[in-house]
């Protein structure tokens, strides 16, 4: 299969999109107003949460390079949830914003 590639600013602009979806729809769960998200799963009922990393963790988009952003966000949600159990949805806000 070959592979598709893209450079310069369409491979930034695809990446940033990815990113800007992901935090989009994680952020809403910021903060003790935050909104709770429904996760729809492939078997059983859907998940209702407020977790940010749970909330990044299931989002998966089409576009591969605009999932490449999105999993760079995903890891920092992963990674401050390792290390702080805490901050997650605030740490997908300034990778966004960075």
């Amino acid at each position: 299969m070959a592979k598709e590639l893209k450079f310069d600013q369409e491979a930034r602009n695809a990446i940033l999109r990815g990113v800007n979806m992901l935090a989009n729809v994680v952020k809403v769960t910021l903060g003790p107003k935050g909104r709770n998200v429904i996760l729809e799963k492939s078997f059983g009922s859907p998940t209702v949460t407020k977790d940010g990393v749970t909330v990044a963790k299931e989002v998966e988009l089409e576009d591969k390079f605009e999932n490449m952003g999105a999993q760079m966000v995903r890891e920092v949600a992963s990674k401050t949830s390792d290390t702080a159990g805490d901050g997650t949805t605030t740490a997908t806000v300034l990778a966004q914003a960075i």
